[in-house]
């Protein structure tokens, strides 16, 4: 299965309204929501006035949040959350399990998970009331960052699948195969060397989830969209894409194309975006390139 995914419904409502014009043309397969933000609730509401003229309604995954945002939580992690990729990486192998900071990311994404479920159900309601095809039926979960890919936050989050008995049918494998884009030698110096480094981390932390979908039954899958973050380039996609679908084909994995075809507006950038580097992606005129992207592309 191909599914054409994009990352980061409410995390703006500039991001949000840009993202619904790609919904309301058939675009896209799935988006993800981001549960922790204040604008979520004016978001969401642009979403279920949309469902209706909707061709069908994408699967919606919780887009889990620790990097930025609002804390949703009475967890003792401060008003706003600011985790970075390295700080996580860190808690990970040094935190011991009663600790504190495990203990509030733990409930973070609790509430976060909370949150963003009344939502999507309550979006499900619209669009079985108004004849929508939606095939979503249960919990679907990734994060900003991939770092769910992260021991601290895997367990965080499977910990409170588990207390929560929440029914999973999907949960994104972060792992890209490399394989790929060096069978294409010219397009290497097209290729941010960061992204390449993220590529490789990521594939090695995707084991536990592949465990993870095979013990529950749930299709494995690869991600194409961290080598070239930021640029997902109608070009270079469809040079790329008759090996891309192969080897998911030949792995029996289905294949998740991600983009970010939501532009945030420099007013949009507020205290819950702490990041300099964060707000410039938000920002980067690639995000309108990838809608164009996302638009061209052949499902």
């Amino acid at each position: 299965m191909i599914d054409i995914h994009a990352d980061d419904y409410a995390l703006t409502q500039n991001t949000s309204s840009e993202m619904l014009e790609c919904m309301l043309k058939g675009r896209l397969d799935s988006i993800s929501i981001v549960p922790n933000t204040g604008c979520f609730e004016e978001c969401m509401d642009m979403l279920y006035a949309a469902i209706p003229s909707m061709p069908f309604l994408p699967l919606m995954s919780v887009h889990i949040n620790l990097v930025e945002g609002l804390t949703l939580a009475d967890s003792g992690l401060g008003k706003y959350l600011d985790f970075s990729w390295g700080q996580l990486f860190k808690y990970s192998y040094t935190l011991p399990a009663g600790n504190s900071i495990r203990r509030g990311i733990t409930k973070e994404i609790a509430a976060q998970i909370d949150k963003c479920m009344r939502a999507v159900n309550k979006c499900i309601d619209i669009a079985a009331k108004n004849g929508v095809q939606c095939s979503q039926k249960a919990l679907r979960i990734d994060s900003h960052q991939h770092t769910h890919h992260l021991p601290i936050v895997w367990k965080a989050i499977t910990s409170v699948i588990d207390d929560n008995k929440y029914d999973v049918e999907y949960i994104r494998c972060s792992k890209e195969p490399l394989g790929v884009f060096l069978s294409e030698s010219g397009l290497y110096k097209t290729y941010r060397p960061i992204n390449a480094v993220k590529n490789i981390i990521l594939a090695m932390y995707s084991g536990k989830i592949d465990k993870f979908c095979e013990k529950r039954g749930l299709h494995k899958m690869y991600l194409w969209g961290l080598l070239m973050s930021g640029g997902m380039d109608y070009p270079r996609i469809e040079r790329l894409k008759p090996a891309m679908e192969k080897k998911a084909s030949d792995a029996g994995r289905d294949l998740e194309i991600l983009f970010h075809p939501g532009r945030a507006l420099k007013d949009e950038m507020n205290d819950e975006f702490g990041s300099p580097a964060a707000n410039e992606f938000y920002l980067s005129s690639n995000r309108n390139m990838e809608n164009s992207s996302l638009c061209m592309l052949k499902k």
